[in-house]
């Protein structure tokens, strides 16, 4: 007789890939134009002034320049100010 009871297939098999989440850029750091800022799950980080934000949430900019990360209210908002 075996000495333990047959097994069932795990639910989780192995280690999972990372997403690669989370800010891309500094504060105070220079970007191009069409650059991703974050890439996230949900709206952590708010679109400000010179970036917009993807239908999965990646923050993105649309002008040159310099970002900038301000709370504000309580919310987080990544903006880019001209250089």
């Amino acid at each position: 007789m075996a000495h333990t009871k047959a097994s069932s297939k795990t639910r989780q098999q192995g280690n999972r890939p990372g997403k690669r989440l989370g800010l891309k850029v500094g504060d105070g750091q220079a970007v191009k134009n069409g650059m991703v800022l974050v890439r996230q799950h949900g709206s952590t980080f708010k679109p400000g002034q010179g970036v917009k934000e993807g239908r999965d949430h990646t923050i993105y900019t649309i002008r040159e320049g310099k970002i900038a990360i301000k709370r504000l209210l309580g919310k987080l908002f990544i903006s880019v100010t001209p250089s």
